[in-house]
This record gives C-alpha cells, structure tokens and sequence, in this order.
C-alpha cells in the first residue's frame, strides 16, 4: 500500500493533520447525495474544459461551476406560486402579472425580468405544474436548508449548480458547508482510478444528458444567459494525499458494473450514491488503519436484523464503535509519530524550545500565523505536542470525528433498531446496490458471502467470521443463522433463487434472464 503523501497545497486551515491523513476534505454535513451533487458540477465543468478525469498535475483542480439563480429563485425562493394561482384564478393576465411582482422583491430577485417564462409555458397553470413536479425532487427534500442550499435532482447538466450564501445585501458567495469539497475528492479519486475514460460515456449519457426531457423542462425555466455556462470563479485547493490507492480503482469499477447492469436511467443513481458512500467510508477507515499500523484493512460485522437479540448483534455493536473510534486515535499517532523523526530527537537533546515550534509549524502548520499565544509559554517538547494533539482532537471532532457515523447511517449500513447500540445492519436498498455491484448474472449464495467480504470487508457468514470463531466470541451457528437471514430477505426481493437444500443462487434482476443456466 502507498504511504508517500503528495504535497500539501496552500491552504488557510488551523493546522494541517485530518488533511494530511483523509485529504482535504471529508465532511459529516455534507452527505453522500450532496458529494455526488458537488462531483457532478466539477465533472461538468471539466467536461466543457475538455479535460474531464484527466489531472496532468496531481492536486491542481481548479473548475468553475454554475450559480442559475433564476432557476434556484424559481424553484426554491417562490413561496407565493400557489396562492397567486388561487387568487386570480380566472385571470391568467393578472396570475403572470402578480407572480412577476411578487419575485421583484425576493432576496436576489431585484431587476430581473421573468417575462421570458410567458412564452414558454401555454399558461401560468402548467408553469405552476412543472415548478411543483421539480420541486417535488428536491435533493433531500425533508430538510430546512436555506432556499440557495436546496438542489433539484440531477435529470442533466442545466440542473447542477453550487452552494451559495445569499447574504443580506443580495450579493452571494460560495458556501462550502455543504458542497465541502467531499465531491472534489470524490472526482479526484475517479481521475486517479484510470477508468476515467470508461466511466465518462455513461455519466454523460446517462446523468450529464441535456436533451433528456426533464432536463429540457429545466431548461426552460432559465433565460439563454442562464443556459450558456459562462466560466465565474474558479474554485480551487482540493487535495487528495495519495496518487494511487487500490480503493480508487474499486470504486470506479463498481461504477461501471452499476451502469453496465443496464438499470433504467435514472433508477442508477441512488444505487451509485450508496456504493460511493460505502467506498469513501472504506476510504477513510483504511487511512486510519494504515497511521495506525494496521496490516489488514478494515472489516464490517452485518447482523441481518433479527427479531432476538444475538451475539453477532453484540459483535457488529463493537465493530461499529471500534471504527467510530479509528479516526480520532488515527489523529493522535500521526501527530506523536513526530517523536519519532531525527530532527525531533535532536532538538530533544538541545532542549531548543524554538527548534520545537519550527519543526510543528513545518509538519503539521500549528499554530497558524498570528495564533502563536497557542503555545506561548509552553517550553517543554511533551506538553507542547500535549497541546497540540488535543487542539487537534479538539477540531477533529467537530467534523471528520462524525464521518463514519453520518455517512453509514445515511447509506443504510449502519442502524439502532431494536437495540440502544449502534451497529452494522444494512437497508434493503444497499443490499440491492450490492448485489447488483457484484453479480453479473447469478452468482452461488456462499460465493456471494464471500466476495463481499473481499471487496468490502462484510462479515456476515460464518466462513468470514473465524477470528471471531475461534477467539470463542461466537459459535459457528450463530453466523451461519445470520446468513441464512440474508438470504431468506434476499429471496424476499426477488433477488435470490433457491433450486434444492443445497443449490441457492443470488440474481441480478436486470441480466438477461434466458442466458441463465443453472445446471
């Protein structure tokens, strides 16, 4: 596994440690759908740069995505559209008239004409329509962001824009609350995959397709400037550490069994964002393993929910909380491993109090310029890198600590049914997402098991659970019962055929049912 970390890029942050260890950066606030919100508007924006997936110089992205206020306006700042509809009921003159005065005095609505829509739309009542229909696919709809951090589902590339802060003054900027740069990261791993020219066909004929026809009722909500993908600010300063890793390429290829399964258009979608959530949370355990000296990678216990609580419950409990734990002890070694350096040692010997701060500020950018009092009066090399392991904890806390727990949850892998505890139990949509990542056709139910223990580290068999096993933790039972849940709930979607006692095949639902031969 690579270990050499690529050069940091210029950066304003506190101190430079969760970006050197995760990349910068992996945020719990912004959840799977939004990273692959945010990769969408990089990937379109390369992709009219025409250097889609191609990084000639590692960590140098610099994209300029699109704001479309008139459609996000129309969309999500438009709170009067219904009871203008109402009031002038019988006098479409009066309804257009009415709605146009009413966006006038909006946050940044000020001296923009919307006359354009009256000739698009054979009346305000299909207008209304096609606002209520879009909006009804609002990107995580149950929440209450702020109208400019609300995002239409992807139907093509006129619908993808980026987060922004509309401030008091009707002047907006960039937001990166919840477009963080997980989605930069994300597009960066897909460079680094060397499939980018595989996977780029589909995304653009299956996400990034203008002419399909929800993406021309997007269309015709904006005015032609809206629509030309004028190039703004360039937003810059994504880094991911490492040029190669084995999980880029395992990423990228269950992209491409995901699209060559031939899923309906834009049924694939929600399937890609789950495989994309469970492949960056691998990601970010395995760097943490790997600070931690830990040979092998990182492993998830299943239990596929019972109606009684089991052993395997109590061992995928403990999992969950051993990986919750991972990144914030990660933090700690990387920043004590500095004891370990030459140049440490030596300035130990001389008690060099300020050979001690030179040699924090160069590996780790603590304290950052002006917040020198951070350590002022602090001599002894201990309690200096004391203060500096928990002010790192500390920020290390307020975001990346809540990683695992956020993004497991919102993938389905991770739930706290019937149990106070946390533990690994996955959803029925991740469940299909996998089968239809790792089955081509049909595949035998035991090599099933096993081929998500390879690819993912699911323990849920008793085949992959020896070292639970054999440390006496569980008998053999109780993970064949867990498996034997798995698949009666597999047979229960429709995505499991048993022929005899001893002959169960797991389906692909969308292969080509008559080339199966289960001879």
């Amino acid at each position: 596994m690579q270990t050499t970390r690529l050069p940091r890029v210029k950066n304003d942050s506190d101190m430079w440690v969760d970006e050197a260890i995760w990349g910068h950066r992996l945020y719990d606030e912004q959840t799977p759908w939004l990273c692959f919100m945010e990769f969408l508007n990089v990937l379109n924006s390369e992709i009219n740069s025409n250097r889609a997936f191609q990084e000639t110089t590692p960590n140098t992205l610099s994209y300029s995505p699109q704001a479309r206020l008139y459609l996000r306006n129309i969309l999500f700042n438009n709170p009067r559209m219904a009871v203008i509809e109402r009031q002038h009921k019988n006098d479409e003159r009066a309804q257009w008239d009415s709605w146009k005065e009413s966006m006038s005095n909006s946050a940044v609505s000020g001296n923009v004409d919307y006359s354009y829509l009256e000739n698009r739309f054979p009346s305000f009542e299909d207008f209304k329509a096609v606002v209520d229909f879009l909006r009804s696919s609002t990107i995580e709809g149950e929440n209450n962001k702020r109208w400019s951090s609300q995002f239409v589902f992807p139907y093509g590339p006129e619908c993808l824009y980026e987060d922004l802060n509309v401030k008091e003054n009707n002047s907006t900027s960039q937001d990166r609350r919840f477009f963080a740069r997980t989605g930069e990261l994300l597009y960066l791993m897909l460079c680094r995959s060397e499939k980018g020219d595989e996977l780029l066909p589909y995304i653009q004929k299956i996400v990034l397709n203008s002419n399909t026809k929800f993406n021309r009722l997007i269309m015709a909500l904006q005015p032609p400037q809206e629509l030309m993908n004028i190039e703004g600010a360039k937003r810059e300063g994504a880094y991911l550490p490492y040029e190669q890793l084995s999980e880029y390429k395992a990423l990228a290829e269950d992209w491409l069994s995901l699209f060559e399964s031939k899923i309906p258009m834009y049924d694939v979608i929600p399937h890609l964002i789950n495989i994309t959530g469970l492949h960056i949370l691998i990601y970010s355990l395995n760097r943490s393993r790997t600070i931690l000296d830990h040979n092998d990678k990182a492993k998830f216990v299943l239990e596929i929910v019972s109606p009684k609580k089991t052993v395997v419950r109590e061992i995928s409990s403990d999992a969950y909380s051993d990986n919750n734990n991972l990144s914030r002890m990660a933090v700690e070694k990387y920043i004590r491993s500095v004891e370990e350096t030459d140049e440490w040692k030596q300035a130990v010997l001389t008690a060099d109090a300020v050979e001690y701060r030179k040699i924090l500020k160069q590996k780790f950018s603590w304290p950052k310029d002006n917040k020198e009092y951070e350590y002022e009066g602090i001599n002894s090399p201990e309690k200096l890198l004391t203060t500096l392991v928990e002010s790192a904890v500390s920020r290390h806390k307020q975001h990346l600590n809540k990683f695992h727990n956020v993004w497991s949850r919102e993938i389905g892998l991770s739930s706290r049914r019937g149990s106070r505890r946390l533990r690994y139990a996955p959803q029925d949509l991740l469940i299909k997402s996998l089968v239809l990542c790792i089955v081509q056709k049909r595949m035998e139910f035991q090599d099933f098991l096993e081929k998500l223990y390879q690819n993912y580290g699911f323990v849920i068999g008793d085949k992959q659970a020896t070292e639970y096993i054999s440390s006496g933790r569980a008998d053999q039972v109780a993970f064949a019962e867990n498996a034997t849940r798995l698949e009666q709930r597999l047979s229960s979607m429709g995505l499991l055929k048993r022929l005899s006692d001893a002959c169960a095949y797991v389906e692909n639902p969308y292969a080509v049912q008559e080339d199966m031969n289960y001879e």
